[in-house]
């Protein structure tokens, strides 16, 4: 029969299986980071920076990535010898205004845009994000995102929803987001900042299981 220190010890966690609680003293309290100590994390899951807080994303699944590499390769090929801008796919922290960045799927910027630090861009001209299962992602891109690009002044926002089955377009008007278009498979998704520029949903959907 086991004494009760024995038993004691037997409940008790190994260190092994302990988390590195120490390691959160290398870092800010929350509501105390400032901009160059989020910029500085490197690895881990990806985070986004808001007012001195750091909000800790999912980590995207392969099918997430695979439809954001699907309108990231179309707006690459689109923008070819156009000398309109860049697209770039995330992980790049995209700064909306002073003390507060996100990270979208997907952005493209007009030549000439301004850089913060002279490595992120400060602002951006056109948003994609594909909307990730559970309630509070759906929150984040559906209503906080939507308001924060709005406020940030980006031209366009084009929300992916696999749940729905619909891609949205949204163009900013008075400082507010009007939707241009709700499409749906057998339709093209279209822009209004890159006249020209469509995607397949039918496509775009498919994209995600890959070859």
């Amino acid at each position: 029969m086991q004494t009760d220190n024995e038993q004691k010890l037997n409940d008790e966690p190994s260190p092994l299986s302990e988390p590195a609680w120490r390691i959160a003293l290398f870092f800010p309290e929350q509501g105390a980071w400032s901009e160059d100590e989020y910029l500085n994390l490197s690895g881990g899951p990806l985070v986004e920076f808001d007012n001195g807080r750091i909000e800790v994303q999912d980590m995207p699944t392969k099918a997430h990535q695979r439809m954001a590499q699907f309108i990231y390769r179309l707006l690459f090929s689109f923008l070819a010898g156009k000398d309109l801008g860049e697209a770039f796919i995330a992980p790049l922290p995209t700064r909306l205004w002073p003390g507060k960045f996100r990270e979208p799927d997907v952005l493209f910027l007009r030549s000439g845009r301004a850089e913060y630090q002279g490595q992120y861009p400060d602002g951006a001209d056109l948003v994609v994000e594909i909307v990730s299962k559970g309630a509070e992602n759906r929150r984040r891109d559906l209503e906080d995102k939507r308001a924060d690009y709005a406020k940030a002044g980006i031209s366009e926002y084009w929300i992916l929803d696999p749940e729905e089955e619909a891609a949205t377009v949204l163009r900013l008007a008075g400082g507010v987001y009007h939707t241009h278009g709700v499409f749906k498979p057998g339709q093209n998704a279209t822009s209004v900042e890159l006249p020209g520029f469509e995607v397949s949903v039918s496509d775009w959907f498919d994209s995600a299981k890959g070859n």
